[in-house]
């Protein structure tokens, strides 16, 4: 299955999510890529802790999709970590393989060569992984542009495929995701000029909350009770907001609360960041599971 990671704006915790939830499908057997579409800031080897693929690498995606190197270049995460908690492969966990984009590249236009290429791309990814999650640039790009082309071809049509866009728990993130779906010239806009059926497409896209604060959490037990008020209104707030853009419950796939440690350091967070060094929340972890889970549970994807 491809799974194509998409926001309207950065700064969404597309990336830390997907990657997360990326170990997570891997720790429970699966085999899972991890495609670093984000032409412009290739930064997920920097999550998965792999210090030479931080900022991408000399021979990534780019430089595959406009055919300057034949094979695309790949890392498997658990052997090329430079956290030593991730090199210790748990037995029974599948492979986790990044694709990392390039280094010092950026968004480049669609060309049918792009295409062809970005089509035996997917179809060897989707042969080889039993997941694979495509990291899009943020926005209306190239790299959206790129993946919605090469999906209409009918080497395709069997391989089954779903998106996600992320977005903050925020009156802007939320608007913003609201107009990258539904908008003029949004996604769904764009699918049908490709030809794609726009019920399909609906049907398979869901929505991920990011860095979601509960009022009630314990971490908030120091706010003054004016400030947990003022909290608890504009949770409301917004989620009456999301409903009326159709971002409601119903649409939404997942949450990932407020995580201290991802708002300094964006990585994976591990068992022993919650239980061993205890700096990171048993909640955060638990919601990348749940996302893991509901990601290839058919339940979770019924028509709207």
């Amino acid at each position: 299955m491809l799974v194509f990671a998409a926001s309207d704006k950065g700064g969404t915790g597309r990336s830390v999510t997907g990657c997360n939830v990326a170990l997570r499908c891997a720790l429970g057997g699966d085999d899972v890529s991890y495609v670093d579409f984000d032409f412009g800031s290739p930064t997920s080897g920097a999550i998965f802790g792999i210090n030479e693929a931080a900022r991408g690498v000399t021979g990534g995606l780019h430089s595959y999709l406009v055919d300057q190197v034949a094979e695309p270049a790949r890392l498997d995460v658990w052997s090329r970590s430079d956290r030593d908690e991730v090199r210790d492969r748990p037995r029974g966990a599948g492979q986790l393989v990044l694709f990392p984009g390039d280094v010092g590249g950026g968004e480049f236009p669609r060309t049918d060569a792009v295409v062809e290429r970005c089509v035996n791309l997917f179809l060897r990814l989707d042969e080889e992984f039993d997941l694979s999650v495509v990291d899009l640039s943020a926005g209306r790009s190239y790299a959206v542009e790129i993946v919605l082309a090469a999906l209409r071809a009918p080497a395709l049509a069997s391989v089954p495929w779903r998106w996600l866009i992320f977005h903050r728990w925020t009156r802007q993130h939320i608007i913003a995701a609201a107009g990258f779906l539904y908008g003029h010239r949004g996604l769904l806009d764009n699918a049908e000029a490709w030809g794609h059926d726009h019920h399909r497409l609906q049907n398979n896209v869901r929505f991920v909350r990011t860095a979601v604060v509960d009022p009630d959490s314990e971490q908030l037990a120091g706010l003054r009770p004016a400030q947990i008020a003022w909290l608890r209104t504009t949770n409301r707030e917004l989620a009456e907001l999301a409903v009326r853009h159709r971002l409601g419950r119903s649409s939404t796939l997942g949450s990932v609360p407020h995580e201290p440690v991802l708002q300094w350091r964006e990585q994976l967070l591990l068992d022993d960041d919650v239980w061993a060094r205890q700096v990171a929340n048993q909640a955060t972890v638990e919601a990348f599971e749940d996302l893991a889970k509901r990601l290839t549970d058919d339940a979770s994807w019924e028509g709207l």
